[in-house]
């Protein structure tokens, strides 16, 4: 692995050498290494690109990375990875992708991710995405998540983008059962011309069953950010949604929630609020010695953490 590719690693997963325990490294659409344990088994799948990733139940404390890295241009890459949580685990995964374009060809990684959530179980799920490079060529990324949870089980997503990726279209789809909960954690940056757009759609089908959905971005320049969100209350359940956005220079954005109550004991709640940095808080900050940018910039990091 050179010295772009441990770059990529670890702007998306923190990783300065091969992690322990269980991982699986795509690099440039092929496999670049992988380990597995007693309790999570990788399995390379037939019939189509992509891994199946079976954690056997009642796995404790455990953790698997599944970084993607592309340093080539005009790569495009595409993978389903499902994965088999078994009852009353409880497991931290990793994954994200990083892309390295000095070309004038579009990169692109476009993976659809598959969570079957056990009962009881616990999945913590980190997703970072980034990208760089100083070529002509398009850093291209579209993730699609399908989540199912079982009675009790419990997922929690944060995802990050805050740096050079082109486009990206995210899409969230979720079925919750009985005692199901689901909170996604969505942090997004654009500048440019880049275009990011979220849509999250939630089935609270089980009772007592609940999901938050929060997303915080910041628009700069001429970019275009487009966020939306649909919780359904099928059952006895709470939903909430939020999107909070900062929007700067010439840049757009759009946030569109929804909730949609087929239950009389649907108790589901949307926000969204979209704004400009205020005048008094760069004011406060120069007092302090900063600059306009650099004021500007610790906003936008606060904001964002």
């Amino acid at each position: 692995m050179d010295n772009i590719q441990k770059n990529l690693l670890m702007q998306i997963a923190d990783l300065h050498s091969v992690p322990e325990g269980a991982y699986n490294i795509r690099a440039n659409g092929e496999l670049g290494g992988r380990n597995t344990t007693a309790n999570i088994d990788i399995v390379t799948k037939q019939d189509k690109p992509g891994i199946d990733i079976i954690i056997k139940p009642n796995t404790k404390n455990e953790s698997v990375h599944i970084p993607v890295i592309i340093s080539k241009t005009g790569v495009e890459d595409l993978v389903y990875n499902d994965f088999y949580i078994g009852e009353n685990a409880d497991v931290t995964i990793v994954a994200g992708c990083g892309i390295h374009n000095t070309g004038d060809s579009k990169s692109e990684h476009d993976g659809i991710h598959t969570f079957h959530v056990g009962k009881n179980a616990k999945v913590v799920y980190v997703e970072k995405h980034y990208g760089d490079g100083d070529g002509n060529g398009e850093n291209v990324m579209n993730p699609t998540t399908v989540i199912e949870i079982d009675e009790g089980g419990y997922l929690e997503m944060e995802t990050t983008q805050i740096k050079g990726i082109d486009s990206t279209v995210r899409v969230t789809n979720a079925i919750l059962a009985n005692d199901a909960k689901l909170v996604i954690r969505e942090k997004i940056m654009t500048h440019g011309t880049q275009l990011a757009k979220t849509d999250f759609t939630v089935d609270l089908n089980g009772e007592n069953s609940s999901a938050n959905v929060i997303s915080r971005s910041v628009a700069k320049d001429k970019s275009h950010q487009i966020f939306l969100s649909n919780i359904k209350g099928n059952n006895k359940c709470a939903g909430h949604t939020e999107c909070d956005s900062i929007i700067m220079d010439d840049a757009t954005v759009s946030a569109i929630p929804e909730i949609t109550a087929n239950h009389i004991d649907a108790s589901l709640i949307h926000e969204a609020a979209i704004g400009k940095i205020a005048g008094e808080q760069l004011i406060k900050l120069m007092t302090l010695g900063l600059t306009e940018q650099q004021a500007e910039e610790q906003i936008v990091n606060g904001f964002l953490k």
